[in-house]
């Protein structure tokens, strides 16, 4: 949680292909946690900058988030469809309508993870930092006519070490989801280990964990960008990905796929153009 979308992000997916200008490098990482190596007093200040700059990125960007990454969006959709057995996932039924799946869509953003697994679950919870993204992940859901315990969104953030379990989110509702996800929102988190630990410890035995982000690449958005302040990580590679998924206590069964590539042009201050390939990453809780 294809776009730059650093969006999502922003990017126009073309046989299987994404690609982005430079305008588009915003995406779907919504929320930051601190810094795995900072002074004590630090760690109580840095969460609260990283968020902070995260929210106001994206809340300017929700109203016309879905208007002006469309067609990268509808190929997020038809790209994370396309992977259903490869995510692992005892999916609902479509012809019976029997079973039942709840999926926690972390940096919801706008809902397009929630939107593109919504017909295989029973249940879609988003959580962003950014209420305005939020606002706009329920009106889709309302105008799709589907009812708040068929898919809803709320605002909070779950990765703030100083407060690992939040009040209004301890109760059953956030707990024991059969798949977690994070669509392009992973290279917004100061610490993706903490993100993936804490994620892991709400799904039940034998739930997938499912992250959507980019392999390293070189520098993306221009420094006077607004969203340059929202990135932490410039990619990551399979070995980190995978050790991410084994700390947390979700590597049975790990792998990683390749999905297609953003493409962003050259700019006076980057001179060559940078491409970046996006992931999909899954693992099974232990």
């Amino acid at each position: 949680m294809l776009c730059d979308p650093t969006p999502p992000c922003p990017l126009s997916l073309k046989s299987g292909f994404v690609s982005t200008t430079t305008s588009d490098t915003p995406c779907h990482a919504h929320v930051s946690t601190t810094p795995s190596q900072t002074s004590p007093w630090l760690s109580t200040i840095l969460p609260t900058m990283a968020s902070e700059q995260n929210k106001e990125y994206f809340n300017n960007e929700a109203a016309a988030y879905d208007a002006k990454y469309a067609k990268t969006l509808d190929r997020i959709v038809e790209e994370i469809r396309a992977r259903l057995d490869f995510i692992g996932v005892d999916w609902v039924d479509e012809d019976t309508d029997s079973g039942s799946v709840r999926l926690l869509d972390y940096a919801c953003g706008t809902g397009v993870v929630s939107r593109a697994l919504a017909p295989y679950t029973t249940q879609c919870v988003g959580i962003d930092l950014s209420e305005n993204m939020v606002a706009q992940y329920n009106a889709r859901a309302e105008n799709q006519g589907l009812a708040r315990d068929e898919m809803y969104a709320y605002q909070g953030n779950l990765l703030d070490p100083n407060d690992p379990d939040p009040r209004e989110f301890s109760s059953f509702d956030f707990q024991l989801f059969d798949i977690a996800v994070v669509g392009l929102g992973f290279h917004h988190f100061d610490d993706p280990a903490l993100a993936a630990q804490m994620l892991v410890e709400r799904l039940r035995p034998g739930g997938v964990l499912l992250i959507m982000d980019f392999l390293p690449h070189g520098k993306v958005v221009d420094e006077h960008h607004a969203a340059s302040r929202t990135i932490t990580h410039h990619g990551f590679s399979e070995e980190q990905i995978k050790k991410i998924f084994e700390d947390a206590g979700a590597g049975k069964d790990f792998a990683l796929e390749t999905i297609g590539v953003a493409f962003n042009e050259a700019t006076e201050e980057r001179p060559e153009e940078v491409r970046r390939q996006v992931f999909l990453a899954r693992g099974t809780k232990d």
